[in-house]
């Protein structure tokens, strides 16, 4: 357990690439099993060892450089919630999302810009959408693909007042 009862589950780690076909050949070699999501310009690894979810994003060569966005993967939408409050109360919130599409899943989550400007996101992943559909419609669809602003070019407190997370 981690501060204010929040169970991490796991890293995540969102990077720009120019080629994701040739990344996903890569990163199957390097940990040794399948992507778990490959989309047109997207794919993700979903490790247990290490615990790492670690998302691909074609961007093109050098577009903002290789780090996309950081997070950490929690169990449920209560630890999302946990750590709302926590950051909430330290006015670290840049944007906050709840039921949310983007990276190809439903989402609740919450983010929180470092001094150094690196986006960082507490999340749940509510539904996977397997096979380019969810099990259950989301209550709003905002995008499916990468979805942090800093994709759209916007910082996260820009994106916090022109209506959230929408890469389209």
């Amino acid at each position: 357990m981690t501060a204010a009862n929040q169970t991490i589950t796991k890293t995540h780690i969102s990077l720009n690439v120019s080629d994701v076909t040739k990344s996903v050949a890569f990163y199957e070699a390097f940990f040794g099993v399948p992507a778990h999501k490959v989309r047109t310009g997207y794919a993700n690894f979903d490790l247990e060892t290490p615990a790492l979810k670690l998302a691909l994003n074609e961007s093109g060569a050098g577009v903002g450089g290789p780090l996309n966005h950081l997070g950490i993967v929690v169990e449920s939408t209560e630890a999302v919630a946990a750590a709302r409050q926590r950051l909430g109360a330290a006015g670290l919130i840049s944007l906050d999302e709840g039921d949310t599409v983007c990276c190809h899943a439903r989402q609740d989550k919450v983010w929180a810009t470092d001094p150094d400007g690196n986006a960082w996101e507490v999340y749940t992943i509510l539904d996977d959408m397997q096979d380019g559909a969810f099990e259950a419609p989301p209550s709003e669809t905002k995008s499916v693909g990468c979805c942090t602003p800093k994709a759209r070019g916007q910082s996260l407190s820009m994106a916090k007042t022109s209506g959230g997370c929408d890469c389209s």
